[in-house]
C-alpha cells in the first residue's frame, strides 16, 4: 500500500469518527434539552373549539381599524404579522389611536396562546381577555364601553351576519364577549415552528456548531431557571433584577395590578420564541441589543458576567428560535 494511500484512508477515518462523535454529541445534547423544553405543540388551547367561520371572523377583527375610536389603529397596528412580521411593531412603546405613547413594549402575538397569562403584568388570564382590553384602553384604541363597540359593528354591514354565522345558537351573536373569543381564535392559529423544534425532534443538524454551543451555556449558566417549556419561557412571574436592580424601577409590574408589595418589579416571564425579531426588549423597550441583553440578565437575574463569547454563542442559539418563514424586521 502506497505512502499516499495509507494517509487517505487515515484522513477518511478520522473525518468518519469525527462525524460520528459529532452526531453523538447532537444526540447527548438533544436528550438534555429535552429535560427543559419540548417541541411546540400541534395546538394552543382553546383551539379544539375554533371553527373555520369564528377563525375568519376573528381575522377581520384584528386587522380592522373600525374596532378603535377615529379608525386608525387595529390590532394588527401594534402587533403587526404582514411581510412575515413577528407580531410586534419594533418599536420601544406604541402609539395609539390618536397619538399617545404607551408606556410597555408591545409583546409579540404569535404563540401566545400557550403562556400562562397575558401582558407584562399578567393582568389578563387567556387570549380572549387579552384581546379585549386594547380596544377600551383609552391610550389605545380608546372606544369609551363595550356597547359602543357592538353599537359600532352593528352599523357596518358585514358584521352582523358574519357573529352569527360564527356563534350559532348564541344569542345575541353580535356581543363584546364573542367579539373577544373570535379574535382570540384567529390568534391561536399563529403558530410558529422554529429549527429549535426540529432539532428537539432529533435532527442534529438543524443547529449548527456555535448554536449547539449556545444551547448549552443557555442550559448551564441556568437561564432555564425561567426559560423552559415549549415557548423557551412565558409560564412564570418573576422578579426582574433578583440579584442587582433593574436600571429602570418607574414601572413597578405586578404591584401596579395587585398593589402587593411581593410582587414590586414582578413582571411575566417572556417567552423567547422568535426574540431575535421582536425588538427591542424588556417591558419598557429599553434594550436595543440582544447581546446587550442577555449580558444584563446574566448580571441581574443570575450573578453571573457573561463572557463575550457565551453572549454570542447564546445570542446565536436564540436565532433558532426564529418562526421558519418569518423576517428580520
Amino acid at each position: 500500500m502506497s505512502r499516499i494511500t495509507k494517509v487517505a484512508i487515515t484522513l477518511f477515518c478520522a473525518l468518519l469518527i469525527a462525524g460520528t462523535t459529532s452526531a453523538d454529541q447532537s444526540d447527548r445534547l438533544i436528550r438534555k434539552a429535552l429535560r427543559y423544553f419540548s417541541p411546540l405543540p400541534a395546538a394552543m388551547p382553546g383551539a379544539e373549539n375554533d371553527t373555520p367561520e369564528r377563525i375568519a371572523l376573528g381575522r377581520k377583527l384584528y386587522f380592522d381599524k373600525r374596532l378603535s375610536k377615529n379608525d386608525t389603529q387595529s390590532c394588527a397596528s401594534c402587533h403587526r404579522l404582514e411581510d412575515g412580521a413577528a407580531g410586534v411593531d419594533n418599536l420601544p412603546t406604541s402609539p395609539g389611536a390618536e397619538g399617545q405613547i404607551g408606556t410597555r413594549n408591545s409583546p409579540t402575538v404569535l404563540n401566545a396562546g400557550w403562556q400562562k397569562s397575558q401582558f407584562w403584568d399578567g393582568r389578563a388570564t387567556d387570549l380572549a381577555d387579552q384581546a379585549g382590553q386594547p380596544i377600551l384602553n383609552p391610550i389605545e384604541m380608546g372606544m369609551p364601553s363595550e356597547q359602543a363597540v357592538i353599537d359600532k359593528l352593528a352599523t357596518l354591514p358585514e358584521y352582523p351576519a358574519a357573529f352569527r354565522t360564527a356563534f350559532p345558537g348564541a344569542e345575541p351573536a353580535l356581543s363584546y364577549a364573542n367579539l373577544r373569543e373570535a379574535i382570540a381564535a384567529f390568534e391561536r392559529t399563529l403558530r410558529t415552528e422554529s429549527r429549535f423544534d426540529d432539532f428537539l425532534r432529533g435532527d442534529g443538524s438543524a443547529l449548527s456548531e456555535q448554536e449547539q454551543r449556545g444551547l448549552k451555556s443557555f442550559m448551564s449558566v441556568n437561564c432555564v431557571r425561567c426559560h423552559d417549556g415549549p415557548l423557551v419561557g412565558g409560564t412564570l412571574h418573576e422578579t426582574l433584577g433578583v440579584e442587582a436592580p433593574f436600571d429602570n424601577q418607574k414601572d413597578q409590574g405586578r404591584f401596579e395590578v395587585t398593589k402587593d408589595d411581593k410582587d414590586r418589579m414582578v413582571f411575566k416571564v417572556a417567552q423567547l420564541r422568535n426574540v431575535a425579531l421582536t425588538g427591542p426588549w424588556f417591558h419598557d423597550g429599553s434594550g436595543s441589543d440582544l447581546g446587550d441583553v442577555v449580558r444584563t440578565m446574566g448580571r441581574i437575574q443570575l450573578a453571573t458576567e457573561l463572557k463575550s463569547e457565551v453572549v454570542d454563542d447564546i445570542v446565536a442559539f436564540l436565532h433558532t428560535l426564529n418562526g421558519k418563514g418569518l423576517k428580520t424586521p
